[in-house]
């Protein structure tokens, strides 16, 4: 067995209590333990995508303990790449939180933000359904106390709203799973797969409830049209890096819908044609709602969450056919719309810090501290939102639009995507437009940043370092693109992967050499 694979989960694990119980006191040693302890995850993820190059699907047993019975934990490309992605996020995220001040404004943020990264990395890892459900949980824990991080009655409220609405989610799951453990007796994800398998198609009725159960929980995590009520006002009114970095947890839901409809379901073909005539009207209705909401914002944090809303439906455009082309589309998008959404909740944040006031609407207000350097940052990361050229979202677009051009829906699915491209496109400019443009109008100079005075602002302790950060979520957008064909490659083998389920149940139910 390979040990690593348990690292991810247990090093975050372990720093989140160590914080609070050795270092809550201490805010420089706080910084200086959690941040080497996500770039630790960040490296070890790294590897592990290097080992799952080889295209094996990697076990790890906690105790040896055989499965199904045992916890298993399971490595495979797509997993591997979720990893990196979370890395990569909580890293950059953890560092602009420390420039820009954030990480002081209330307690315990380092310990909830290693919380929060363990039940990502757990969920992506896991091979057992309800230790996926446990995973969620701990991750929307510590989320909830990130999303309240620094108070505030607003930010209160919409945490209140996002508490309800995902405990609700989670009773669902709980039900979702015992119907499913009904139908199979057994909850581990490769069994329950080969148990399906054998199930004459007269005994399916029950799956199929339980099957449609689970899928709206994750419709739920992505929020998906008609189940995103939580998030315009939940990542609006979120602490900047917060919003930043539940760019992922939307991903999380969509991760799931896939771990599900290629692993567990794909050999019921009924409930997978159910599937794609639920999810890609959904994902549609999504799209243009999202969009929409871009075009006709006039608050910035309600506008980059209505253009993290319309990303989730394009991915879920191309990953609803489940079909190898979609996957690798929709996995590609995937990668680059986390990317984006995270590069334009800091660049936003970048502005609300330095506005007057701190306010994020949508009106003419005295330019702000380095305006050219935030402005070209925000410009770049409106960019890659709405997909244009030259940074990776043009080519995931692409990918997606080719991805469906066998399809019978051909013509309204590229009509869609391409007007509420446009819809982003207007939003996104005219908001730079108003913050930046409008704010000199009236001839103010911009302050220089010693004088501009920032009483509700977290405070600039190190500006260079927030700069940096959304300068590398972009910087990193052009690596993608400059490694366009490695990484369409990838996703493909990734895909062909995902289509491929016995492979996984070989390598956690047969492969079982020396276990308990």
């Amino acid at each position: 067995m390979n040990h690593w694979l348990v690292v991810p989960v247990v090093l975050p694990a372990f720093a989140g209590p160590l914080i609070v119980l050795a270092m809550r006191h201490d805010l420089v040693l706080q910084r200086v333990f959690s941040t080497a302890a996500t770039a630790a995850q960040l490296l070890l993820a790294l590897w592990l995508l290097l080992q799952s190059m080889g295209g094996e699907i990697q076990v790890y047993r906690l105790g040896n303990w055989a499965a199904p019975f045992g916890i298993v934990l399971m490595l495979d490309r797509l997993a591997a790449l979720m990893l990196v992605l979370a890395g990569v996020l909580g890293l950059v995220i953890q560092l602009y939180a420390i420039g820009s001040g954030w990480d002081r404004r209330g307690r315990h943020f380092h310990s909830l933000w290693q919380f929060q990264l363990m039940g990502i990395n757990g969920a992506f890892l896991t091979g057992d359904a309800f230790n996926l459900f446990v995973l969620f949980e701990i991750l929307l824990i510590a989320s909830y106390g990130l999303m309240i991080h620094a108070g505030g009655e607003l930010r209160l409220r919409a945490g209140v709203q996002y508490v309800v609405y995902n405990l609700l989610g989670s009773s669902l799951f709980l039900a979702a799973l015992g119907t499913l453990y009904a139908v199979t007796g057994t909850l581990n994800m490769a069994d329950m797969a080969a148990r399906i398998a054998l199930l004459p198609a007269e005994d399916t009725a029950l799956l199929r409830v339980g099957a449609v159960l689970l899928m709206l929980v994750f419709a739920v995590k992505a929020a998906l049209v008609p189940l995103h009520f939580w998030l315009p006002a939940t990542y609006a009114r979120a602490p900047g890096p917060v919003a930043a970095l539940f760019a992922i947890m939307t991903k999380v839901g969509i991760y799931g819908i896939i771990r599900f409809f290629t692993l567990v379901f794909p050999s019921d073909d009924a409930l997978m044609r159910l599937a794609a005539d639920i999810l890609l009207p959904a994902a549609l209705v999504t799209l243009v709602v999202g969009q929409l909401g871009v075009l006709g914002a006039r608050h910035m944090g309600r506008m980059t969450a209505f253009a993290a809303l319309g990303s989730v439906g394009t991915v879920m455009v191309a990953v609803a056919q489940f079909q190898p082309a979609g996957l690798a589309a929709g996995i590609w998008y995937l990668v680059h719309s986390t990317l984006a959404t995270a590069a334009l909740f800091l660049a936003v944040d970048l502005i609300g810090t330095r506005r007057q006031g701190g306010s994020l609407w949508l009106r003419p207000a005295p330019p702000i501290v380095q305006a050219g350097i935030v402005a070209a940052l925000y410009f770049a990361a409106a960019i890659a939102m709405a997909g244009l050229p030259p940074l990776s979202g043009f080519l995931g677009k692409l990918a997606v639009l080719q991805s469906v051009r066998e399809g019978d829906l051909t013509a309204l699915i590229w009509t869609v995507i391409l007007v509420t491209s446009l819809f982003g496109i207007v939003g996104l400019t005219r908001a730079g437009s108003i913050v930046f443009w409008k704010a000199h109008e009236d001839g103010t100079p911009a302050p220089h940043p010693a004088e501009e005075p920032q009483p509700d602002a977290p405070g600039f302790p190190s500006a260079a370092l927030a700069l940096t950060s959304v300068g590398a979520l972009i910087a990193a957008m052009v690596v993608l693109t400059v490694l366009a064909g490695p990484m369409m490659r990838f996703a493909q083998d990734t895909a062909a992967q995902l289509s491929d389920p016995q492979r996984y149940i070989e390598a956690v139910l047969e492969r079982q050499e020396g276990v308990k």
